[in-house]
């Protein structure tokens, strides 16, 4: 059986649905996966045992270049020839729908009432009914198992085995590693400002640590806020690195700290521990909590169909919390 699963974006999503690959070969070891997916996300998925191939397309090209949707359909429909016996659109929307359509015939996906872009139901033959706001892992691993006619349960989740891989990571991450010190990670980085907590907090929050502290970033604007908490704390800022050498570097840290957004939810495909604040997105929905991934979020009242960009109320949340909270996790690393 070979089949296709379609979760183009974004970082977090695509960690999100991982998860059941590890499951899928349990139920069929001989069944065959291809992955497609945003090019500038399929570092997320690359040596990954469990996938056949990971194909990347470049929709978000469109936006730039309208004319390149022509190649990329042209691109996406050279790929019917693998004569694909199920394509699962893991996405929900109607771009995904697309792609699905272009592929195969026999696709699965969300019910109308289970995803935002409620016609993208309308493409598939089997339709999967979860509730939008449930959690986005238990969402994202029922359409992949439904449409299988299997089951994950929450206790498979909760006892995953880390899934994402690397090889060859840059040289240059161990040279900001500690051998003598734990390694804490600090995602400072989001899609959204209101989304961040401030450079500022994150100084105070950073000078209550005795410990090896590193900032990642993606970005000129996260760089430059990176070299702020610098500048006022003993914390490093890393170079620019890879996704596979990212990877690498979270699986080898004790602890991760980060707002809401991809490089935080690497660790808990890692099963390293962590700590994400929320502010105007919800936690009990965009996170996995288990006895080493915790959450701390703002008194906000968040509607996850429709979230408020200028709620920047993570500023609420105070740094001794999370300082507190850290020092219960550290202590049985």
């Amino acid at each position: 059986m070979r089949i296709a699963i379609i979760k183009l974006s974004a970082m977090g999503d695509i960690i999100h649905a991982m998860v059941a690959l590890q499951y899928i070969k349990h139920f069929n070891k001989d069944i065959e996966i291809d992955w497609f997916v945003e090019k500038a996300f399929k570092g997320v998925l690359e040596n990954n045992p469990d996938i056949n191939n990971i194909i990347d397309i470049n929709l978000k090209q469109i936006k730039r270049e309208k004319l390149s949707i022509f190649s990329q359909i042209k691109k996406i429909k050279s790929y019917k020839k693998n004569k694909y016996d199920l394509v699962i659109d893991a996405q929900g929307l109607i771009k995904s729908a697309i792609v699905s359509k272009l592929l195969a015939k026999n696709i699965a996906g969300f019910s109308k009432e289970s995803t935002r872009e409620g016609m993208a139901s309308y493409f598939y033959n089997k339709k999967v009914e979860i509730a939008y706001d449930e959690n986005a892992i238990k969402r994202n691993v029922k359409v992949i198992s439904n449409a299988l006619d299997f089951e994950i349960s929450e206790k498979d989740i909760l006892d995953k085995k880390a899934f994402l891989y690397y090889e060859n990571e840059e040289s240059v991450i161990y040279e900001y590693l500690s051998k003598e010190k734990k390694n804490i990670i600090f995602v400072i980085g989001a899609s959204w400002e209101s989304k961040k907590y401030s450079k500022e907090q994150f100084v105070k929050l950073i000078n209550l640590f005795d410990d090896n502290c590193l900032i990642v970033w993606g970005n000129e604007i996260e760089k430059e806020s990176a070299l702020y908490i610098a500048s006022h704390t003993k914390a490093k800022v890393l170079p620019k690195i890879t996704l596979n050498s990212l990877k690498a570097l979270i699986s080898k840290s004790e602890l991760l700290i980060g707002n809401d957004t991809g490089p935080t939810h690497i660790a808990w495909a890692l099963n390293i521990p962590s700590i994400t604040l929320f502010g105007n997105t919800p936690g009990y929905r965009n996170t996995y909590l288990t006895k080493i991934n915790k959450i701390i979020e703002s008194e906000s009242i968040v509607n996850p169909l429709k979230l408020d960009k200028n709620d920047f109320s993570i500023s609420d949340i105070s740094e001794v919390d999370i300082f507190i909270l850290v020092k219960k996790l550290l202590a049985n690393v």
